[in-house]
């Protein structure tokens, strides 16, 4: 089981949204970076978490992810250090919109950001 959710937007726009460094800090786990040199299967972005009320972090934690599928407007996965530790992001056109999956459970905050972000609305989890 995983998280999911329905964005009225183009999948286009969507997969922008979830490959661009950019639109990616703004809507998971907003205020931390990420550097994505290159999207592409084998390559390495790190993303760096900062503290923020939902973590105990003192000091900004950067992460090297290595990029294990790039198949555009379908799928944007990576993982931190194993593969068996993937975050897959997974899209598919419905009902005029683009739904959205992640593989993982706990991504309900993160996926509420990406919706507003793509329809224009206020963040609901701003930090």
């Amino acid at each position: 089981m995983g998280s999911s959710i329905w964005i009225h937007a183009a999948i286009e726009n969507v997969w922008q949204a979830i490959t661009e460094e950019q639109s990616l800090s703004q809507w998971y786990a907003p205020g931390s970076n990420w550097d994505i040199p290159k999207l592409a299967e084998g390559e390495m972005m790190t993303f760096t978490l900062m503290p923020n009320d939902h973590n105990q972090l003192a000091d900004p934690l950067p992460m090297q992810l290595t990029i294990q599928q790039v198949q555009k407007h379908e799928i944007f996965s990576f993982y931190l250090e194993v593969p068996e530790t993937v975050i897959a992001m997974s899209l598919a056109e419905q009902d005029n919109g683009t739904t959205v999956s992640i593989n993982m459970q706990g991504y309900e905050a993160s996926l509420a950001n990406l919706k507003a972000l793509l329809e224009g609305e206020d963040l609901p989890h701003p930090s």
